[in-house]
């Protein structure tokens, strides 16, 4: 029994597993430029929105809080550091992705390596020393950044973390919304994200 609702994270991971698949195929295409390709890509774009919000929020209110309160504990600590040093190492290669000259299937090989890796690294172990460490207050502050963190951009991020999610997660993650951002959603947002081409179709 875990003592926060850790529905978000999963479905951000989840997601973001889910856009690296697609990546690599649009990628993998012979005859079209990749970069060129991912320039115009709006799945491209909200992987990186979103993966910038995620990373972000757990560097600034997640890693933090968990340093000050395990500091006479140096394998939880050992855990941050690489927890750390994994973010560190995944946006250099989006921006090598995306501006540089290496080869592009070297790149998407590398991001997916890294970034699955470190998602499963955070759910073994980063998530159940959050789950016993953080109060209820920390968790939800995280939450909070989370959301600044995606910002404006909330009513795309929204139904592109729900893409493909299980009831339950819907659900769960709709629930934590407002009722005028409920609306939004189903009126609005939803509507706008399904008639988007995330990624190239040919």
């Amino acid at each position: 029994m875990t003592n926060f609702d850790m529905t978000l994270m999963y479905a951000m991971h989840d997601a973001l597993r889910r856009e690296l698949e697609h990546l690599a195929k649009v990628t993998a295409r012979e005859g079209d430029d990749p970069r060129r390709m991912l320039a115009a890509a709006a799945g491209w774009e909200l992987f990186k929105i979103s993966l910038h919000a995620h990373h972000t929020a757990e560097d600034e209110a997640l890693w933090p809080v968990l340093r000050e309160t395990l500091a006479d504990r140096p394998d939880d600590l050992a855990l941050l550091d690489a927890m750390e040093a994994e973010h560190a190492a995944i946006d250099p290669v989006i921006e090598a992705i995306d501006t540089g000259t290496e080869p592009m299937g070297e790149l998407v090989d590398a991001l997916t390596t890294n970034l699955t890796a470190h998602l499963a690294h955070e759910e073994k172990e980063a998530l159940p020393l959050m789950d016993v460490t953080l109060t209820l207050e920390q968790f939800q502050h995280f939450g909070q950044v989370h959301a600044v963190r995606v910002g404006p951009n909330g009513p795309r991020v929204f139904p592109w973390l729900l893409d493909g999610a299980d009831d339950a997660t819907e659900t769960a993650l709709l629930a934590v919304l407002p009722e005028p951002a409920r609306a939004a959603f189903e009126a609005e947002w939803q509507p706008a994200y399904k008639a988007l081409t995330r990624w190239p179709t040919h």
